[in-house]
């Protein structure tokens, strides 16, 4: 129990930290969620949106990042 325990904490100080990142790139003005290859569709009862775009840009960003956490680790 004492693992599960450190790693829901672990857990939830991550996710505020991702959400504090996201917070901070929504008032500086990046375009995330608003780039070219971003689908919105819009009628009149509603509408569609697939962040294609912004998927695969956090996601090379992610990749980077946790292949440099990695190998600073492991020095």
């Amino acid at each position: 129990m004492v693992n599960l325990g450190r790693f829901l904490i672990l857990a939830g100080i991550l996710l505020v930290v991702i959400g504090g990142a996201v917070y901070l790139a929504g008032r500086t003005g990046l375009p995330l969620g608003r780039l070219p290859g971003d689908i919105r569709i819009e009628w009149r009862g509603g509408g569609l949106y697939v962040p294609i775009a912004t998927s695969i840009v956090l996601s090379v960003m992610l990749t980077l990042i946790l292949n440099l956490v990695v190998r600073l680790l492991r020095k």
